[in-house]
């Protein structure tokens, strides 16, 4: 009883550290804005001990404080990055050289919506690269550091306390009531935040879209980190594939929204593409695919963050 008591009080601190730090971030320049929660520093189990075998070993982890994303990034507040006369109509004065530096996407030959949806819906079908440069294109327009959570600090938000299948518990049957997922989206996304959020706040974790993590996949990545307790770890990426995707979409079964499931990014998601070489910024096969911020409560040097944002261009194939 008495650890069950110290449990429940720990959750309702961190929950009442989440509710007291979280923020709501204006994009200079624009009428726009969106919610960051506050994650407290912690440690946790992560992956799973009857999962599949890139879930294996149970390893404990360490990270420092960060603030996520309330929701997966809307195309409301993706489409200014994405087109420029998108950015000059919305904006509230002249876009700053600085802004206007930053490199675009090239404009995709397929309605990316793929007729799901737009306003509050998740953006979606991005690469990897497309959602770093995104990151940059908001660093550009309010002067913080945004990236993309890494694996770790991905499924410790998502198990918020927890050390279930899911954060509210073992039984799949209660899913409905947090993740839009196969047996319930009619095969579409849906605008964020209908669901439950979880015990720290965070909406559509689970199901939705996926969601991108920094980290190359790396199906026996876990197996390094079990002797000691790993501290901010991550599988630094070099490779173009494959990248670590997590939560799983509307397209999933439950079995591949767990909080410790991962999923590994695929070349077959542009096989239709028409362009040789094929787009560094769009997958048209794979309407499944979004994001979603993470800040760091340690903010790193500007020269640290330049090299995040900056990283060559691997040429697909």
């Amino acid at each position: 009883m008495k650890t069950l008591l110290t449990t429940q009080l720990l959750i309702i601190s961190c929950w009442s550290f989440a509710q007291e730090k979280s923020y709501t971030q204006q994009i200079e320049g624009t009428k726009l804005t969106f919610t960051m929660q506050a994650v407290p520093a912690g440690e946790f189990l992560m992956g799973s001990k009857k999962g599949k075998a890139d879930e294996q070993p149970l390893h404990k982890v360490k990270l420092d404080a960060f603030w996520m994303g309330t929701f997966e990034v809307t195309w409301d507040l993706y489409e200014p990055f994405l087109y420029k006369d998108y950015e000059t109509a919305h904006s509230t004065g002249p876009v700053p050289a600085n802004v206007d530096a930053v490199t675009r996407p090239t404009k995709p030959y397929l309605d990316m919506t793929f007729g799901m949806g737009k306003e509050n819906h998740p953006a979606l079908a991005m690469t990897h690269y497309n959602a770093i440069q995104y990151c940059k294109w908001l660093y550009a327009r309010t002067g913080v550091f945004y990236r993309l959570p890494t694996e770790a600090e991905w499924e410790y938000a998502c198990r918020a306390g927890s050390t279930t299948e899911y954060a509210f518990g073992d039984d799949a049957a209660t899913l409905s009531d947090y993740a839009w997922s196969k047996e319930n989206s009619g095969g579409k996304t849906h605008p964020v935040g209908q669901k439950k959020p979880n015990q720290w706040g965070l909406f559509d974790l689970y199901g939705n879209v996926g969601e991108w993590t920094y980290d190359q996949y790396v199906p026996d990545f876990y197996a390094a980190q079990q002797s000691g307790t790993a501290y901010n770890p991550v599988a630094a990426p070099a490779k173009l594939y494959a990248h670590v995707i997590r939560g799983g979409s509307y397209e999933d079964a439950s079995q591949e929204l767990r909080s410790a499931a991962r999923q590994a990014s695929d070349p077959v998601w542009k096989q239709l593409d028409p362009q040789i070489p094929k787009s560094n910024w769009w997958f048209p096969e794979a309407p499944f695919i979004g994001m979603r911020l993470v800040r760091p409560v340690k903010t790193p040097s500007k020269a640290e963050i330049l090299a995040y944002y900056d990283q060559p261009v691997i040429a697909d194939y």
